[in-house]
């Protein structure tokens, strides 16, 4: 009986991988999505398998759910991620993730039916029920976190093997079924006192699974030699920031809070962002200043030439100011023809150096419609001298703005004992 179950087994698998690398093969023909919907219909079957389906093998009590199907399913998504991305792979993931948590909440819903019996002994096994919903959330929980790792396991060992692809392959799935292993058989012995014989007994033939995929996947790549990127060197944050979605966060995060004139960040942004950077070069003691940009005349430019030319000017003086700030200096759009900048370490006398930079970077560049020059006044302010939180020092180089203005503009004011210009 055992060596019948062995044959099976191996015949499982086999029919598992053959089916799921032809639609994997063929997914720039057929779709992507018949392969992703594919490996995803059979999860509640493999729980469920791996919840009461058990046959004796040589190496002792196994489940097939759990050491084929799933086992098949983890290698299936390498190879997803080997032969197209990480930004590719993770479709199968997070809708693997999300798809369950649905299975899981209907489940519990069900559970609070008052079923009857359609014919006699056929009533519905809410225990069972109950018992698969945990199951499903655990097994869910469990294989995120197998995807996401022999991903990065696999990338991780390409440091040290970068073009032994099929032992890269191989290892990836030993640690990372070792570890579902001991995480599944934890949950079942909770639940049903599975006796240690069936931890064994899985990992056995998990490692059986991990090897006979991985001479498959040999079998496959000698087949199709060349068909994916099988010598990926790309860093693990970048790998783990794509199949995370961070980079989309990243992306939406550095498009949130823009001006849709200029392109620079627009004054809800800075709200947000200086007060923590003011607050944390307090808390480091580094310096840290903040000026106040006043375009000279600019109604004067929009009555003369028109609000579009002076909208087109707007976006040359914003792209100037972002070119003569530093790296790790910021720039925002205040409103209207005013802007913000947030001198980071740099004291005051620093500060005002670099807004009289400014001011004379405007005003040997920027020309209006007429060719007349075009120029700035600032008014700078420092911490802690000038004030100990964002708003004190904008109310600082607010008001030195106005003196800048009133002393015939073009220049850059500070403290009233410090000479300006």
């Amino acid at each position: 009986m055992e060596s019948w179950n062995l044959i099976l087994f191996v015949c499982e698998a086999i029919l598992y991988f053959a089916l799921m690398t032809t639609l994997l093969h063929l997914r720039h023909r057929i779709g992507l999505g018949v392969f992703l919907t594919a490996l995803g219909v059979m999860h509640f079957v493999e729980t469920y398998l791996a919840a009461v389906f058990y046959v004796s093998l040589p190496f002792g009590v196994v489940s097939p759910g759990s050491s084929v199907f799933f086992a098949g399913k983890l290698m299936m998504i390498l190879m997803l991620y080997i032969q197209e991305d990480a930004s590719t792979v993770r479709q199968p993931i997070y809708g693997l993730f999300l798809g369950n948590l649905v299975t899981l909440a209907i489940a519990q819903l069900l559970v609070l039916h008052q079923t009857v019996e359609p014919a006699p002994g056929q009533a519905a096994d809410m225990g069972f029920l109950s018992d698969m919903g945990l199951l499903m959330l655990w097994g869910t929980t469990l294989l995120y976190i197998d995807a996401l790792g022999i991903i990065l396991l696999y990338e991780r060992l390409g440091r040290f093997m970068p073009r032994w692809t099929i032992l890269r392959f191989t290892v990836s799935g030993v640690l990372v079924l070792s570890f579902d292993q001991l995480g599944f058989y934890a949950l079942l012995n909770h639940l049903y006192d599975a006796p240690l014989s069936v931890f064994l007994g899985g990992w056995k033939a998990k490692m059986a699974a991990a090897a006979l995929y991985s001479c498959l996947f040999a079998a496959y790549q000698t087949a199709f030699r060349g068909n994916g990127a099988l010598h990926s060197r790309r860093p693990i944050k970048d790998v783990f920031s794509d199949l995370t979605f961070r980079e989309r966060y990243e992306d939406l995060l550095a498009r949130t809070g823009r001006d849709v004139l200029t392109g620079v960040y627009d004054r809800s942004r800075m709200e947000i962002e200086v007060p923590r950077l003011v607050r944390e070069a307090l808390r480091f003691g580094s310096p840290i200043s903040l000026a106040i940009v006043d375009v000279d005349h600019f109604k004067s430019i929009n009555d003369r030439f028109g609000h579009l030319s002076g909208d087109e000017l707007l976006r040359e003086i914003a792209n100037a100011l972002q070119g003569g700030i530093g790296d790790a200096d910021h720039l925002f759009r205040y409103g209207g023809e005013e802007f913000v900048v947030l001198f980071a370490d740099a004291g005051y006398d620093e500060a005002m150096e670099r807004g009289r930079r400014l001011c004379a970077l405007l005003a040997s560049g920027i020309r209006n419609p007429a060719g007349e020059a075009v120029t700035i006044s600032l008014g700078v302010a420092a911490a802690p001298e000038d004030g100990g939180s964002f708003n004190a020092l904008l109310a600082e180089a607010d008001e030195r703005l106005y003196r800048a203005k009133n002393a015939g503009r073009n220049r850059v004011v500070g403290r009233p004992d410090v000479s300006n210009t």
